[in-house]
């Protein structure tokens, strides 16, 4: 049984990291961390104002840092130097070198370290890589993944770190861009080039309200993510072009999975259906608590996720706005 220490009690902890670990039959939700004990009251379970006074406290096996993006590594680094293993919220880390940092920890240390890029257990991503590996569509040539929302402090609300870059990182890059270009890299492997466009601040704080990142991949396919808050038109989309055949997965955060293509000998295709879990997080928690119990490395790990925190930074290095972020080496 594993036994989990929460770190943060935000909207996405009550909505969905809660609601999984206690579904989650391999492990045990123990303590939490919190700056306002009143929520952690209604748990039942204890609870503490730091991580480092919760560690020192108890012994857990597992961490889960559900903290804003700025806390993220030296949480994650507290934890894994308790001894923890640690399933970290994304994005991973402020920049590339913070997230090697805790990639190199999790390694001396010898813990697991996942990050919750959840949509890698959509099934429809995953019977879009087994169709885009089978030959399907041909040769992949370019994946697009937009998403357009209108977002300001009222629509969080009325939070406004995530308008702040201190805290956030940057603007819809980090939050929703972030997801997306996970994905392209889990259908697509390791990055090997990437150029960004980021718009001037937020009128709301000092982050971009929209961003156009180009990936190019080792086996020629690029990949193209765009993502504003500033669009009243919400815009969730997903398609993916070959050289004999296309997938289209909108919405992306959706079930439905449309294919056409000539590359398994023939015309062929169709629509699938393939609905998401009721909680998205509940996948990767469990996949994250199998991980640890089997000494392998989790679905959506440390390392994975500092791919996408290479092509983050990237996007702002060429972009020209580099201080939408603080910058690693």
């Amino acid at each position: 049984m594993v036994k989990w220490l929460l770190i943060g009690i935000g909207d996405i902890a009550r909505r969905r990291v809660i609601p999984a670990l206690l579904a989650e039959p391999h492990g045990r939700l123990n303590g939490f961390v919190t700056r306002d004990r009143r929520k952690a009251e209604e748990y039942g379970l204890p609870s503490w104002s730091s991580a480092e006074e919760a560690l020192a406290a108890e012994r857990f096996d597992a961490v889960y840092v559900g903290t804003p993006p700025a806390l993220h590594c030296p949480q994650t680094l507290a934890a894994l130097r308790a001894g923890c293993h640690v399933l970290c919220e994304k994005p991973f880390g402020m920049n590339y070198g913070e997230a090697r940092e805790m990639v190199d920890e999790a390694r001396r240390r010898e813990r697991k370290l996942g990050v919750a890029y959840y949509r890698r257990f959509y099934p429809k991503l995953l019977r879009a890589k087994d169709l885009i590996g089978a030959g399907a569509i041909g040769r992949p040539l370019l994946a697009e993944l937009v998403h357009h929302v209108w977002l300001t402090p009222a629509d969080v609300g009325g939070d406004t770190w995530h308008f702040n870059p201190a805290i956030a990182g940057g603007g819809p890059l980090y939050d929703v861009g972030s997801h997306r270009i996970d994905a392209l890299n889990f259908l697509f492997g390791e990055p090997l080039r990437v150029n960004g466009l980021l718009s001037p601040p937020h009128s709301h704080g000092k982050v971009e309200h929209s961003a156009v990142v180009s990936i190019e991949y080792a086996s020629g396919v690029r990949g193209l993510v765009d993502v504003s808050w500033r669009s009243r038109e919400r815009r969730d989309e997903c398609r993916i072009l070959g050289s004999e055949g296309e997938l289209r997965l909108t919405p992306l955060n959706g079930s439905k999975l449309e294919w056409s293509g000539c590359g398994l000998g023939g015309p062929t295709g169709g629509t699938e259906e393939l609905p998401i879990n009721e909680n998205p997080h509940l996948p990767c928690i469990e996949n994250f608590v199998s991980a640890v119990q089997l000494g392998v490395e989790p679905v959506s790990s440390g390392v994975s996720a500092s791919w996408t925190d290479w092509v983050t930074e990237g996007a702002i290095r060429s972009s020209g706005r580099a201080t939408a972020a603080r910058i690693g080496s």
